[in-house]
This record gives structure tokens, sequence and C-alpha cells, in this order.
């Protein structure tokens, strides 16, 4: 099947414009103090109030996907939705915003991890948006966003240096439910499906490949967030201070 590029191409041009438009607005907010007095948490602040915001919608966006089209949890390769289709679209125009955003802000160095991230998750995105296959898989993909938005504020008042307030307590155990619930068993049901596809070649084989990439990912995201917010003792107060992926 030849790609798909009308509509894809002008809705990810309108996501992507739509996210820099927004981050724009946001820069506008006033800035905590302690935020303020740094250049780069300025930056960084900026960046996650934008990945804040595309948590929230595409999270809740991505479970009435599921609600209206549960069939997307078992057809994985071909359930589609007009709604899982442009939410794709709306999650991909993100990622290149945000991929934008780190090269031109000159963060690329020290955010080397995400743009890996963000490469690796447009490359299965544009299966759904250019040849209309797996969508469902991105949908359910999406769903870590619901833990996004709690690993968000985890990492903004770490970078507002908000650490020993009662909701950072009360938001690290949510986080860490949230983690299991929407990010590990997700990703761990999606790559026992893709396992299906191993020794073919075929779309399914790259989206596999891509899924064992991120499995790793994750899995050293979540060491790190355990050793962080569970084991601090384990932690030097200053590693990783000019990473954009705090721990």
């Amino acid at each position: 099947m030849p790609p798909m590029l009308f509509p894809a191409l002008p809705l990810l041009l309108g996501a992507t414009l739509t996210f820099r438009a927004l981050r724009h607005a946001l820069c506008r907010l006033p800035l905590p103090a302690h935020v303020r007095a740094d250049p780069l948490r300025t930056w960084r602040w900026h960046n996650l109030l934008v990945s804040f915001a595309h948590s929230i919608v595409s999270g809740i966006w991505a479970l009435l996907c599921i609600w209206q089209t549960p069939e997307m949890l078992v057809d994985v390769e071909s359930a589609w939705s007009l709604s899982g289709y442009l939410l794709v679209c709306f999650s991909a125009g993100y990622f290149i915003h945000d991929t934008l955003d780190i090269v031109v802000s000159h963060q690329a160095r020290a955010s080397w991890e995400y743009l890996v991230h963000h490469v690796m998750a447009m490359g299965a995105f544009f299966s759904g948006i250019f040849w209309s296959r797996f969508v469902g898989g991105g949908v359910l993909t999406l769903l870590v966003e619901v833990s996004n938005i709690f690993l968000t504020i985890r990492m903004m008042m770490k970078i507002n240096n908000a650490q020993d307030l009662l909701l950072y307590r009360v938001n690290k155990y949510i986080n860490l439910f949230m983690y299991f619930l929407f990010r590990l068993a997700p990703q761990a049901y999606l790559t026992h499906f893709f396992l299906g596809y191993a020794g073919q070649r075929n779309l399914g084989t790259f989206l596999l490949g891509i899924l064992l990439m991120l499995d790793v990912m994750i899995l050293i995201y979540f060491s790190r967030l355990l050793r962080s917010d569970f084991c601090p003792q384990g932690v030097p107060s200053q590693q990783h201070k000019d990473k954009f992926l705090i721990e």
C-alpha cells in the first residue's frame, strides 16, 4: 500500500504549529522565583509545560478512543477509528515540535535520550499515519501519557526545588502506580503482541525492533525513578544536574 500523504502532512503540520503556538503562549506565564533565576531551568519549565498539556489531552483522548473502539485492545494492527487516527497525528506533531525545540534551544547534548525516544516514537506513529496500519497500537502506546501527567508534575516540582512538599510525597506514590498501570503494562502487552512478527520481513518486525529498544529505555527510566524517589541516599545530589531527564 503506498503511503497516504494527504491528509497526513497537513495534519502533522497543523499539530506541530499548534504546539509551537502553545509554547509561545505558555512562555508568557509567570515563573517561580527558583526557576526564573536559571536560564536552563526556565527552558526546562516551559518545555515541561507543553509536555504537561500534551499528556493531559492525549492521555484522556487515548482512554476515550479505547472506550469508543475497544477492538483496539485485541486487533492492534487493523483496528481503526478517525479519533484514533487524529490522536496519533496530534501526538506525532508534539514529538516533532519537541524535537525541534530541543535542537533549536541547543539542548540536544543534554537531552539526547529524549531525541532518541522521539525519533523512535515518530517512526512508529508514521506507520499509522501514512499507511493506516497499527493505529490501535499507536493509541495503546499513548496510554503512557496518563502516567506522564504525574511524571511531569514530579519533574516540575524537582526543578522548582519543591521535593519537601506534601504534594511531592503524595505524587511520587501515585506516579509509581500510574507507571505500572499505564506505562509498563501496555508496553509489556504490545511487546508480547509484536513478538508474533519476529522473523518476518514486514512493518510489524520494524515496530517490534522499536518496541524492544523502548523497553530498554523504559526499564532504565524506571530504575532511575525508584533510585531517586525511594532510595535517595544512593543518588548524589548533583548527579546529571544538566540532563533534561531529571532523576
